[in-house]
């Protein structure tokens, strides 16, 4: 028995953090992701995604320590090289972990809104990245441009491309009719009319979810709107 058990007893659940994982790492080969047990056998999995932005997904099993955190590539080859739901995580990372989580409650709803409108922000910021970019990635400037502003609860929040970015890398937003994520935003595949992503907000947090998953974003200033709803 290992002193850091991750279990996942169902195969599906498995097979869903490994995909988490290589979108994490296909992001930040590097990336440290952070296991943490939510009630009785359920767990979150926390992720930098290379936006500034962190993305989480919820999955069946435990993890001890109840908050642990592995190197993203470790533990995405302990997944795909074994059958057993015990996994070993792997050396503990907790000291590369940067920063605190978001707060498990506080947030307010603002609004949902048609996950489509996401994806088509994510093809016109990927056109201009591929334009304006460099070796570095997209410019901070249309990372940090707010390009959707959502309003409700009498509170108003601005969600920069970076997290539509993140939303979209991670694979989170649906495919219409087929049950499957959009991976690729400058690829082909439309949403649901009717699918929608639900934006919440603190006055310190910024969080989207979506099908697959949900990202946050630490509030602040930045760049004015450019989309309105």
């Amino acid at each position: 028995m290992y002193e850091r058990v991750l279990s996942i007893p169902d195969p599906t659940e498995r097979g869903d953090l490994a995909t988490f994982l290589r979108r994490v790492v296909r992001l930040d080969e590097s990336a440290v992701v952070r296991l943490r047990q939510r009630g009785h056998g359920r767990l979150t999995v926390w992720a930098e995604t290379g936006f500034d932005v962190l993305a989480v997904r919820t999955f069946g099993g435990t993890i001890t320590p109840d908050d642990t955190s592995a190197a993203g590539d470790q533990l995405l080859a302990a997944l795909e090289s074994g059958t057993s739901p015990d996994i070993d995580p792997g050396f503990s990372m907790d000291s590369a972990w940067r920063g605190a989580l978001p707060p498990a409650e506080g947030f307010v709803h603002l609004d949902d809104i048609p996950a489509q409108i996401l994806v088509d922000l994510a093809q016109r910021g990927a056109a201009l990245a591929q334009e304006h970019g460099s070796t570095h990635g997209p410019p901070a400037s249309l990372l940090d441009q707010e390009v959707l502003h959502v309003e409700g609860a009498n509170q108003k929040a601005g969600v920069p491309m970076r997290v539509v970015f993140a939303i979209a890398a991670m694979g989170f937003i649906v495919r219409s009719g087929s049950g499957e994520s959009i991976e690729d935003p400058a690829g082909p595949g439309r949403v649901d009319p009717a699918e929608p992503v639900r934006v919440r907000a603190t006055p310190s947090w910024l969080r989207v979810d979506a099908r697959f998953g949900s990202v946050y974003r630490r509030r602040g200033g930045s760049i004015p709107l450019s989309v309105m709803r």
